[in-house]
């Protein structure tokens, strides 16, 4: 078994406390899990804005951001509605949109177009790409499909335990 450590922005995470890992997590990390895992009883504006306002952002400034980036993935129309409302591929991308509203220097990201159409899945890893080339953004996303991978700047392979690294130069 090989051992290391996870430095975050210089910080070594196995020295920090439930509290400041939970501060981490909320208003550094995005996470978009493959099955959504949007609230119910929340709209999917509320479901969109909910990052910002658990880090203290006020409701019309949340809401506002979270109808921005909802636009620039097709649903802007949906934010009233409860996920219940909507297909599997809308609320996939409502994940996403959930996952990028704060800006997160890290996205990691479980299968996120494994339920979406061809159309779909190319506008989301567009909005991967954008926010990794323009704000630093790092993207982390496990796919089976190696059409999403091939997009990747940095792929990685995990097989039989072992992980090995395709690292291609960025035009």
């Amino acid at each position: 078994m090989a051992r290391g450590e996870v430095r975050f922005e210089g910080r070594l995470l196995a020295d920090l406390d439930d509290e400041e890992l939970s501060e981490l997590r909320r208003e550094r990390f995005g996470f978009v899990f493959q099955y959504g895992e949007l609230l119910p009883e929340l709209t999917v504006e509320e479901n969109t804005a909910l990052p910002l306002r658990l880090a203290g952002q006020r409701k019309k400034e949340a809401h506002a951001a979270a109808g921005e980036v909802l636009g620039r993935l097709g649903l802007a129309d949906l934010g009233e509605r409860r996920p219940s409302q909507v297909s599997g591929g809308q609320s996939q991308r409502i994940a996403v949109a959930r996952a990028l509203v704060h800006r997160p220097a890290v996205v990691f990201a479980d299968e996120p177009t494994g339920s979406l159409d061809s159309s779909n899945a190319t506008a989301v890893l567009d909005e991967f790409l954008t926010l990794a080339r323009s704000q630093g953004t790092a993207v982390v996303l496990v796919t089976h499909d190696s059409e999403v991978a091939d997009r990747a700047d940095s792929r990685y392979t995990m097989r039989d335990g072992s992980l090995s690294a395709q690292v291609r130069e960025v035009s």
